[in-house]
């Protein structure tokens, strides 16, 4: 199953003088439809072990990318999951981040076309279904979607059997849709045991070789 996604240009880091905003969560526009909730239970635990000032002097090392409307509006092209645990401890948190892109539009539907044709968006729903229109976006980050799927891709990260990929948005959700046209057995992100085992192995194969961050057999753990 391969992802119908347009061409896609980086998105660029922050600049080393660049001024960092201090954003409502409650506010950021996400860019994809779903997330893996396993991840956001991952992150979410470790938010509630850090004090406040922890968690801030964490977020100012890890700004999000955001594309800002001639409105002012706010869209977050990255650290879906890891806001999203954050929110998930604390509804009214703000995070740091930085204009990756200023639009000369104040009507959201052609920001996101805008969006759609840099490749930063994600289209496809919890299920693999898709793509929809941008539209069918969720306003809330606390509205996106669980994609048990995305869930076992970040636990093979977690194992090094996947290497990561920054500079490819949408990484994990790729890989995510390889392992949906495979038989594996029935799981969830809460329960993804029954399989990680099919799937490392499946990610370790030679089938995989053409999706960035496969390392092979003889490279795993």
């Amino acid at each position: 199953m391969a992802l119908r996604l347009p061409p896609f240009q980086p998105l660029p880091p922050p600049p080393s003088d660049c001024q960092l905003l201090d954003v409502a969560l409650s506010t950021l526009r996400p860019t994809q439809m779903c997330v893996g909730m396993a991840e956001i239970r991952s992150r979410q635990s470790d938010f509630a072990k850090d004090s406040p000032e922890e968690r801030r002097q964490y977020l100012r090392q890890k700004p999000t990318p955001l594309v800002r409307s001639q409105a002012g509006d706010l869209w977050m092209v990255d650290r879906h999951h890891r806001l999203r645990g954050l929110m998930e401890v604390d509804p009214g948190a703000t995070a740091f981040g930085y204009v990756a892109l200023d639009l000369p539009y104040k009507d959201p539907q052609q920001v996101l076309e805008a969006l759609h044709q840099r490749g930063w968006l994600y289209l496809f729903d919890g299920r693999g279904l898709g793509p929809f229109p941008p539209h069918a976006l969720p306003e809330k980050l606390t509205d996106t979607q669980d994609d048990p799927y995305r869930s076992l891709v970040w636990k093979l990260k977690r194992e090094r059997v996947i290497a990561a990929a920054p500079l490819i948005p949408f990484h994990e959700f790729r890989w995510g849709a390889w392992l949906r046209s495979r038989a594996l057995p029935p799981f969830s992100s809460e329960r993804l045991e029954p399989a990680l085992p099919s799937a490392r192995a499946l990610a370790r194969s030679r089938g995989a070789s053409h999706l960035a961050g496969w390392q092979g057999a003889a490279l795993s753990p």
